[in-house]
């Protein structure tokens, strides 16, 4: 292991199938979804499909944003005994730039209304990535750096994830570009939304069972989906190369993939031409685990549910086993990986 291990000791969900992280796990794990009309319609005129949070009041914009964002941050929040006792950072990740349809006033309204929302102080070391699916990757990282740090390291972490893609401008650039799930579109996804958080420590400050981190690898794919270059999965399996070599083990080690397929056919087949290109060893199965069969396609929200997920799998024994492999996408080429189990000699 060439880099310090990372503990996800708690996570918060709000999604289109749960409210919290144990309901909204239990759906995904029964295969449960929340897909139903929404009041968008697409251009052959029938109603667009989506997963959207079922909240008590109908909000719109950043202040649906807020509302689920913080009730996964307070669910992670409640993890921490002395959680008044000193500011925890919070690195938030939210819609990239690039989003059609990205809501106005992103960047600036978050951090402070959901401080407002809670009561509560963050950290001055909060930060925010817009980056889309890979963001939850990059603050993993970051927040890495945090918990390890030389001077005044931090105690806990929480990176945390929102996102809707239940915006008009957001679906009407996608269904232009048949990228949506629709009767006369098969190679789609179905929009959705959510708001998502873990709770992250020290690997060697974990009293009870934890999913640790113990690599991550980033990289970039010069066939994005819309790009009329031939996929090699070129930048999927550097990014897991590179997350397997920092954890110092290999893919034929893992018991499963967890990732952000949505649906489109693209990165179904990116996904076996990675493995294809790095498993050089016979295996009967691994299983390809993708949560937007439940919640749809939550954008920067993605890693924080695919973790609350893969932490409720192995806390419940229901995973196929302890070792997991997550990797995630952006269409314009970012790639991430990261590496997840038990501590080398844990029980």
């Amino acid at each position: 292991m060439t880099a310090p291990p990372v503990a996800i000791i708690g996570a918060g969900m709000m999604t289109g199938v749960g409210l919290t992280a144990p309901a909204s796990c239990a759906a995904i794990r029964c295969a449960i979804d929340n897909f139903t009309e929404t009041r968008f319609m697409a251009r052959g005129g029938e109603w667009i499909i989506g997963s959207a949070v079922p909240l008590e009041q109908p909000w719109r914009g950043t202040a649906k944003l807020i509302k689920l964002l913080t009730g996964p941050v307070r669910e992670c929040l409640d993890l921490i005994a002395d959680a008044g006792a000193e500011p925890v950072p919070l690195l938030l990740c939210v819609a990239e730039h690039e989003r059609p349809g990205r809501l106005d006033g992103l960047d600036n309204a978050l951090f402070h209304e959901v401080q407002r929302e809670l009561g509560i102080t963050l950290h001055a070391d909060s930060v925010m990535f817009a980056d889309g699916r890979v963001g939850g990757a990059l603050a993993l990282r970051l927040a890495r750096k945090l918990l390890y740090r030389a001077e005044a390291p931090h105690r806990h972490v929480i990176v945390a994830g929102v996102d809707t893609f239940l915006v008009g401008g957001t679906l009407t650039a996608y269904d232009e570009r048949d990228r949506l799930l629709s009767a006369r579109n098969s190679n789609g996804f179905i929009p959705g939304e959510a708001g998502a958080a873990v709770l992250l420590t020290r690997a060697d400050r974990v009293a009870g069972e934890a999913l640790i981190c113990t690599g991550l690898g980033f990289a970039r794919e010069t066939a994005t989906i819309e790009a009329d270059e031939p996929l090699r999965a070129d930048g999927l399996a550097a990014a897991i190369k590179a997350a397997l070599i920092e954890a110092d083990t290999a893919i034929a080690a893992t018991d499963y993939r967890i990732t952000d397929i949505s649906g489109e056919q693209y990165a179904f087949k990116e996904a076996s031409l990675a493995l294809s290109r790095l498993l050089h060893i016979p295996r009967p199965c691994l299983d390809i685990w993708h949560p937007a069969d439940c919640i749809g396609e939550v954008g920067a929200a993605a890693l924080p549910c695919m973790l609350g997920v893969a932490l409720a799998a192995m806390r419940k024994r229901y995973a196929p086993g302890p070792a997991v492999l997550a990797h995630l996408g952006n269409d314009d080429g970012k790639r991430a990986a990261l590496v997840l189990g038990p501590l080398a000699g844990a029980g």
